[in-house]
């Protein structure tokens, strides 16, 4: 495992990356580690998205973060998008993965969709189509893509947190903290 970074004052360096799949709790979670520890957070999806549901050009996503990067030693980082700056995740000290169950995220994007609340985290009101239920549900759980996330979650030399429901992340919540903290040694 790597050990933490120092930085120029020799202070420890967290970047945290949370991957996981819609309606998982990807950015509620990235937003509470970045309140705690007062670091810098980006959302990809408000990256790639802008208005309503225009797409940012791959080129221009990789210089917004590209740009984040640089002007930030320390950061959390919320989306998956294997196509946008993938070295975010060697750099990395911590990742996290949310493989929660497909009708558990239908169920948060569909209570999300129901409030009709623009989220920080995404700059487009929700839709709850039958294309967006068909990427909850199929189109987004393929072995493909599941292999993409399990691949991207090994980039990272860092600590590795994985979840396959919400009780296991709050089981670990604790732990999770605390090695965020840097107050868990390694094992």
């Amino acid at each position: 495992m790597a050990k933490n970074c120092l930085g120029f004052f020799g202070e420890k360096i967290m970047r945290i990356q949370i991957i996981g799949h819609s309606g998982s709790g990807k950015s509620t979670l990235a937003k509470e580690i970045a309140e705690q520890f007062s670091l810098p957070i980006i959302y990809l999806d408000n990256v790639k998205y802008y208005g309503d549901f225009k797409e940012r050009s791959l080129e221009e996503q990789q210089k917004i973060v590209q740009t984040f990067l640089k002007e930030n030693n320390q950061w959390v980082i919320d989306g998956n998008y294997k196509d946008v700056c993938i070295e975010r995740f060697s750099l990395a000290e911590i990742i996290i993965y949310l493989d929660y169950p497909r009708f558990y995220c239908y169920s948060m994007c569909k209570n999300r969709a129901r409030k009709g609340i623009k989220r920080e985290s995404f700059p487009c009101l929700d839709r709850f189509n039958w294309e967006f239920k068909k990427w909850i549900l199929f189109k987004g759980r393929t072995r493909k893509r599941k292999k993409m996330l399990k691949g991207l979650f090994y980039l990272c030399k860092g600590k590795h947190f994985y979840y396959k429901n919400r009780k296991e992340l709050e089981k670990d919540r604790e732990r999770l903290l605390k090695t965020i903290a840097g107050l868990q040694k390694d094992e």
